[in-house]
């Protein structure tokens, strides 16, 4: 996840249309297809597949 300048919501070419002073939070996701993910890391250590069985075994770990 990342967090993107304000201007990509508050401009057109470079026009802004909105208000000087307006907050505004534009977060953007990646989606990355599953068949590419080797491994989830978490607190606990790396995940693999089959996520359902490894990520349920770190959230029961001590």
């Amino acid at each position: 996840m990342e967090e993107r300048a304000a201007s990509e919501v508050t401009r057109i070419r470079e026009v802004q249309f909105t208000i000087e002073d307006i907050h505004v939070a534009t977060p953007a996701f990646d989606v990355t297809p599953a068949e590419l993910i080797k491994g989830i890391i978490t607190e606990k250590g790396v995940a693999a597949s089959p996520y359902s069985e490894s990520l349920e075994a770190q959230r029961n770990a001590p």
